[in-house]
């Protein structure tokens, strides 16, 4: 096998690859024993049709197109290697001569690794976070709790926001009940944005055995695609109306939701708790806008298939995210109003934006010397084990020289962005 490469515009190149004869050869005669039990010629058992009999009467490339599925592969990893480049897409395989008893000739076009031109990353300024915990968060957060506490008693008045109606309803549609339109014993909460926009709101003063009839238009776009912007009525009955209780702010409530015996002694536990949140989320957005800005602050020329490789292999991560949740991506598209194209798009774009990002902190990383020594590589590999809840030597084993090599990036790109924030300056 030989390899030639071409530099192309743009961060492409082409490699063009020749495959010696004897192994195409090999690969049609592997094809010819794979497939020759399904020629039928008059004369000749099943299975004992000779290959040449075959490529006369069905082709000389009868066999062709499966021995170079067969070859290419492998080929092209050798030859990949042996380039030196830096490929970072799929190849585009075109094939330039193919016959038997000759070399193979086919070409790949593949998008490399492209050079990134740093501007400013140190010194940048960037706005200092406010992390100071109020007393009216500490009781927001304290509230959430006693939402959760809260029970819910009938009661005998008219609907009021925050309530729960209990209803029996249907739905029309040009006088015509609709699909989905119909349910009973419907617990609603009052405001709560579960319905159609303006179907709630339509219920406040109706009381326990009203007959309600609800006028909405459903929004575009809809999950229901035949329902969008169509006008509708709901014939509601309200079953029952229910409010709910909320347990006193007191020592009880704090000894019942937590560990600490007094209301004082829980609120200092969630301000701290809501402190770490607030510093937590600080220092991700600050590191966020600095890189941000050291991505502005650079230049690079990121090729069209490195975006598309990306792309395909966040929508193949998507993919099967979803299916885990036992959905698939049709019916994703179904619910949310999403069509193949707009969902690459907006792949692409955040595909763009990771690739630009990732190529930046490597940048930094070899501008500063960065690297992962063997502590930080350690320490991450007992993470890991802590969070799959196994032994480090046995998550150690599981990993290659690859995933080290990986991981030695990965880590080495972080402290990257340390460095940024490290050598930034709050306004």
């Amino acid at each position: 096998m030989s390899v030639q490469v071409e530099n192309l515009e743009k961060n492409m190149a082409k490699l063009t690859i020749e495959v010696p004869a004897e192994d195409f050869e090999k690969a049609l005669q592997a094809a010819y024993m794979k497939n020759k039990s399904r020629f039928n010629v008059p004369g000749f058992r099943k299975g004992k049709v000779p290959r040449n009999l075959i490529e006369k009467m069905y082709g000389a490339g009868v066999f062709y197109e499966e021995a170079f599925n067969s070859v290419a592969p492998d080929a092209y990893d050798k030859a990949a290697t042996e380039s030196g480049l830096q490929i970072v897409s799929r190849p585009s395989i075109s094939v330039v001569s193919m016959e038997a008893g000759q070399p193979v000739v086919f070409t790949a076009e593949v998008a490399v690794k492209p050079e990134v031109t740093l501007g400013e990353y140190k010194g940048l300024e960037v706005e200092k976070a406010k992390t100071r915990v109020t007393k009216e968060e500490v009781l927001a957060e304290i509230k959430k709790e006693q939402e959760k506490n809260a029970t819910q008693v009938a009661v005998d008045r008219p609907i009021e926001k925050d309530d729960i109606a209990v209803i029996d309803f249907e739905g029309f549609v040009d006088g015509v009940a609709f699909d989905g339109g119909k349910g009973e014993g419907f617990p609603l909460t009052i405001g709560s944005g579960q319905f159609i926009p303006g179907f709630e709101d339509q219920l406040i003063g109706a009381k326990t055995g009203d007959d309600v009839e609800v006028n909405v238009t459903f929004p575009t776009p809809y999950q229901a695609k035949e329902l969008e912007g169509k006008e509708a009525v709901f014939k509601v009955k309200v079953q029952e109306v229910k409010a709910k209780e909320y347990p006193e702010l007191d020592d009880e409530f704090a000894s019942e939701v937590s560990e600490f015996e007094t209301l004082d002694a829980y609120k200092d536990d969630v301000k701290k708790m809501l402190s770490e949140r607030k510093k937590a989320e600080a220092k991700r957005r600050k590191e966020d806008a600095l890189v941000e800005k050291a991505v502005a602050n650079a230049e690079m020329e990121i090729p069209a298939a490195m975006i598309q490789t990306q792309a395909e292999n966040m929508m193949e991560d998507f993919r099967m995210r979803i299916q885990q949740q036992g959905m698939s991506v049709a019916q994703y598209m179904q619910f949310t109003g999403m069509n193949q194209a707009r969902m690459m798009a907006e792949m692409s774009e955040q595909a763009k934006k990771r690739i630009s990002t990732r190529l930046v902190l490597e940048a930094v990383a070899k501008a500063e010397n960065i690297t992962a020594g063997e502590e930080d590589i350690e320490k991450e590999i007992e993470e890991m084990a802590k969070a799959y809840n196994m032994e480090a030597d046995r998550m150690r084993s599981y990993l290659g020289e690859m995933e080290k090599k990986q991981m030695s990036e990965d880590i080495a790109v972080q402290k990257a962005v340390d460095f940024l924030v490290k050598n930034c300056v709050e306004v």
